[in-house]
């Protein structure tokens, strides 16, 4: 059964050394982000599953150890997924919103319980999202889950999607709903639109409302932006 998650986006920027002279401009979310982590934490889970967006070649599981990288952002820094110094396979490396969240969880010494990943498609229709977050809290007795991944590209001129009007208001809802612990809400973000709007995040939210049904969860919203025309939003549930 899921007891806590937490919900935090995963632009390479996050990580300061990938930032740069820029890195102070996410402090608020970073801060964000590690409230969130110490509300996992306090909920003594089982097992830790972080879910991110990945491209085909990059999705499914990667065991605790699996490696990843941020050299394709320019910068000599590495990172494993948990405490594990060696991946239970051939420890391929990580999708970037895991190595983000492997970043996250080795800044925040996270030990409350052994870790994993899974990387899914940003296609991934909504039942099938949902079936997968159900699995994961059936078959462990104290889920925990780290959901990464972004809001709409598309809300200011100069966002990577360029501006579209319906944007904010999508990102509106969605961050309402997270906040809310609302699974219908988010059971019911139109998959169509948020490709459209170039939402990375949308599976992994309907992921999250899969697995926690059933659990009686509480939501905060902790953080809420669009700092470079791309919705960033942190939540945590207990």
């Amino acid at each position: 059964m899921l007891v806590a998650a937490a919900v935090c986006p995963c632009p390479p920027l996050l990580v300061p050394e990938v930032a740069g002279g820029a890195a102070a401009e996410l402090d608020t979310a970073r801060a964000a982000c590690a409230d969130a982590l110490a509300v996992l934490a306090a909920a003594r889970p089982g097992r830790l599953v972080v879910v991110g967006p990945a491209l085909p070649e990059a999705r499914g599981a990667y065991p605790e150890g699996s490696p990843g990288s941020f050299h394709g952002f320019g910068v000599d820094l590495a990172v494993r997924l948990g405490r594990a110094a060696h991946p239970g396979h051939d420890g391929r490396a990580l999708p970037p919103s895991l190595a983000v969240g492997a970043w996250l969880l080795a800044e925040h010494r996270w030990d409350a319980a052994p870790v994993e990943g899974l990387g899914i498609g940003e296609l991934l229709e909504p039942p099938h999202c949902a079936a997968t977050g159900a699995e994961l809290a059936r078959d462990t007795d104290r889920l925990a889950l780290l959901i990464m991944g972004d809001g709409s590209a598309c809300r200011t001129p100069k966002a990577p999607g360029a501006f579209d009007e319906r944007a904010a208001a999508f990102d509106a809802d969605a961050a309402a709903a997270l906040g809310r612990a609302d699974l219908d809400a988010l059971a019911g973000l139109d998959a169509g639109l948020a490709r459209e709007l170039r939402v990375a995040g949308r599976s992994g939210w309907q992921l999250l409302a899969g697995a926690a049904r059933g659990a009686d969860l509480a939501g905060a919203l902790l953080y809420d932006d669009a700092p470079y025309g791309v919705g960033y939003c942190v939540a945590a549930w207990s």
